[in-house]
């Protein structure tokens, strides 16, 4: 997809020859979205991009205290809610996360810091969640690929002073690294 001047994105011809998917998004935080799934789901990153895992298995593992996209299921596949660690009142519930920690700032926080970058109003993972389905959006793309490539630091921080196999070696790193889809497990 390009994007045009008025900032809205059209697609290009070599997606028009393939079938592609709206998506309209009705929850909570965005009414009326739409985006297009240009790419199979989980195929064609960009360069460079390869996280470790997706976002069924983060769901699936624990992340976000089980308190993340709980109100826009429905925007992605039923199969990553299959066996997800959500929070059973819908509340910050660090059970919920892999390793017993809390994980999160608030959202308020992120969007101070500039880590809210629009059409993605919950951040990060929201973003990889819709890259992983095929959505692309060049430039958003970029900005949120380079976050995750300068994640990376945490997990070789890990691999320096931790033994291997000690999970319980720097808990919150590993929680953290799970949360940018980098498998936590070294």
């Amino acid at each position: 997809m390009k994007k045009t001047k008025k900032g809205l994105y059209h697609i290009t011809e070599t997606q028009r020859s393939k079938k592609l998917q709206e998506i309209i998004v009705n929850d909570k935080m965005q009414q009326g979205y739409r985006y297009i799934l240009s790419e199979p789901e989980g195929k064609n990153f960009a360069a460079g991009f390869e996280p470790e895992l997706s976002p069924a298995e983060m769901l699936e593992m624990g992340v976000f205290e089980g308190k993340y996209l709980n109100d826009c299921q429905n925007e992605f596949p039923a199969g990553w809610w299959k066996n997800a660690r959500l929070s059973p009142n819908g509340k910050a519930d660090i059970s919920q996360n892999c390793f017993r920690i809390k994980s999160r700032m608030s959202l308020q926080a992120w969007r101070q810091k500039g880590w809210i970058i629009a059409p993605d109003v919950r951040g990060w993972f929201q973003w990889y969640c819709r890259y992983y389905m095929g959505r692309r959006l060049p430039e958003i793309d970029a900005f949120q690929i380079k976050r995750w490539k300068a994640f990376k630091r945490h997990k070789i921080q890990v691999e320096k002073n931790c033994f291997i196999g000690d999970t319980d070696c720097r808990k919150k790193q590993r929680q953290a690294l799970l949360q940018w889809a980098y498998n936590p497990w070294f």
